[in-house]
């Protein structure tokens, strides 16, 4: 990105040069770093064990890596997050490839720079998400339909057919992925070249095979009451007697500098604006726009209507990258785009330092950020301890926590004692008239389990209400593990007999308080 353009292969040579730089970093860090699990990640881990075509809040792509990275490495934290680096490593040399076909290698390379370093890649390359798998495959799937114009014979059909297994591998992944597939047809109705690349042999093709990939999902879902689909929507709130609020709307753009990076957003925003008001938007920019708006507009919608997640617009930022990129180049912005990229290379690398040394991000003020990954084995132990102070399987019936996030995290960091001889089940207090996540729903607390339990309530939230659903509530015990200089988590634990839950309301789904 020098004055002197790039060659293709010396572009190419140098877009590998700094996908693997930093892949090599990143792996160092993962592992290296002591930060543990986030419950999240836990919950994916204990889905790996029991492989299937769809869980309760997420596709099942997720929990397929996990299952074949832990068999070759085994169970321990780098091996169940290596596949996150990994993807996205492949998802910034394919944006090299796709930003040559539309535009030219420099714009290829600045493609693949500011995706490896967005500030958002940073963050979910140290971590095990869905965002990793959606991004690559979207990749993949971008990458064939910017070649399908070109194919020709029998090779357009069968790129179609690898387009439509792509997406559905997207969709497998995050259902986020819909946006893709908004994308195709909002550019077939712009884009009389586009109109043409679809032969009917292809558009069957495509379709064929994105109903195979996705096909064993949609019965898993019409199997189990659309789970998946039902908590996916309940994530938009939509049911919220909040409606209509410009501050989320502000917060949720507010973050999007945050992920993808300052300089490259502000860019994105102000570019489409100014080549749309003066009609310069060539077929290429057309294009990846039409990948690109659909995403950032509906979660601004869903923002200012109830809520939105900073990365639930992630799937735009594919063609965002190639779009700052190519808009760039051609304004002769080089030293600003270098300037953004050193900036964004400094946030990752402040990253990967407090990923390895998380005291450094204690001094530094963002330890906050954090304290999910942090003292969930300690506290995991305590209740392991108390358990087999307690007898073990001898003399409890089981041990039962109030917390999904609890509940995973002691079925991971507990997995040498929970599930063995002499141990007792673990299980999950249901806290609501029916389950409200899979733990619940899959090992909810029942009357079988009812004799002597070791109940644990994470930082006592449930700790009244939980009691309240035992005849006999005693031996309280409140274990402290300490997350950093500020916070602590605690455990609070005691022995329930003869479990006969309340009734719930039937309007709210909730318990009574205990002091009604």
């Amino acid at each position: 990105m020098s004055a002197k353009p790039f060659t293709d292969d010396r572009a190419l040579r140098t877009a590998f040069a700094i996908v693997l730089a930093v892949l090599a970093l990143r792996l160092f860090a993962l592992f290296t770093s002591p930060l543990e699990l986030y419950p999240d990640e836990a919950q994916y881990w204990l889905w790996s064990r029991t492989l299937s075509f769809g869980y309760f809040s997420k596709p099942p792509m997720i929990a397929w890596l996990i299952w074949a990275t832990t068999a070759i490495g085994g169970d321990a934290e780098p091996w169940v997050r290596i596949s996150a680096p990994l993807m996205h490593a492949g998802t910034a040399l394919l944006l090299f490839f796709i930003g040559r076909r539309l535009f030219n290698p420099q714009c290829g390379l600045a493609a693949t720079a500011l995706y490896v370093l967005m500030p958002g890649v940073a963050l979910s390359s140290g971590v095990i998400s869905t965002d990793a798998p959606l991004l690559f495959f979207l990749a993949v799937m971008l990458w064939a339909y910017v070649e399908l114009p070109l194919a020709e014979g029998r090779r357009r059909p069968g790129l179609a057919a690898g387009m439509g297994t792509a997406l559905g591998l997207a969709m497998l992944s995050k259902y986020a992925a819909a946006y893709a597939l908004g994308g195709l047809v909002l550019h077939a109705l712009i884009s009389r070249d586009a109109r043409k690349a679809w032969t009917p042999q292809a558009l069957i093709g495509f379709a064929a095979a994105l109903l195979i990939v996705i096909g064993p999902n949609i019965a898993w879902n019409a199997a189990h009451k659309f789970a998946t689909i039902e908590h996916t929507a309940a994530n938009a709130n939509l049911g919220s007697s909040n409606l209509f609020d410009p501050a989320e709307l502000g917060n949720f753009l507010a973050s999007q500098f945050g992920v993808f990076g300052p300089l490259p957003f502000a860019v994105l925003l102000g570019g489409t604006v100014l080549l749309i008001v003066r009609r310069r938007l060539t077929p290429p920019d057309i294009l990846l726009l039409c990948f690109c708006l659909p995403p950032l507009l509906v979660v601004s919608i869903q923002g200012f209507i109830s809520r939105a997640n900073a990365n639930w617009a992630a799937a735009g930022y594919l063609g965002g990258c190639l779009l700052v990129g190519a808009w760039m180049l051609r304004w002769n912005a080089r030293n600003w785009l270098i300037g953004g990229l050193v900036f964004q290379g400094v946030i990752a690398g402040l990253f990967l330092m407090w990923t390895v040394n998380p005291r450094t991000a204690d001094a530094m003020g963002v330890s906050n950020s954090f304290k999910r990954a942090r003292g969930w084995e300690q506290s995991v132990d305590a209740i392991v301890q108390r358990a087999m102070r307690e007898g073990g399987a001898e003399t409890l019936s089981a041990v039962a926590v109030d917390d999904r996030f609890l509940f995973n995290a002691a079925a991971y960091y507990g997995r040498d004692y929970f599930g063995q001889a002499g141990a007792p089940p673990l299980r999950m207090w249901v806290h609501e008239i029916r389950a409200r996540n899979q733990a619940e729903t899959e090992a909810p607390l029942t009357a079988k389990d009812s004799e002597r339990v070791l109940a644990a309530s994470l930082d006592s939230v449930y700790r009244a209400k939980m009691g309240a659903d035992f005849r006999e509530a005693s031996s309280k015990e409140i274990a402290r593990v300490r997350l950093d200089a500020k916070r602590t988590r605690k455990i609070d634990m005691f022995i329930g007999e003869g479990f006969a839950p309340v009734p719930r309301d039937p309007v709210t789904g909730q318990p009574p308080s205990p002091t009604d």
